[in-house]
């Protein structure tokens, strides 16, 4: 064998790369991307204010809840 040839990357497999974007194209989803996001903070927002409804409305459930987490915290080992 000719171990003096240097050895060449395998490209028989799969698709080629796709070529990196830059920041200056704008792509064809930037709209939607921004709506999504959008939508995915509101939904967000909204989640975080029904649990926090959920707390003050069932006391002893969230503190059980915090206990548990707590107990989550006291026991995990990096």
């Amino acid at each position: 064998m000719a171990e003096d040839a240097p050895e060449k990357p395998d490209t028989t497999r799969g698709a080629p790369a796709p070529e990196p974007r830059t920041g200056a194209e704008p792509g064809p989803g930037t709209e939607e991307e921004a709506d999504r996001r959008r939508r995915r903070a509101q939904f967000l927002r909204e989640l975080n204010e029904a649990k926090e409804l959920r707390d003050r409305v069932q006391p002893r459930r969230a503190r059980a809840a915090r206990m548990r987490q707590q107990m989550r915290m006291r026991t995990f080992r990096w």
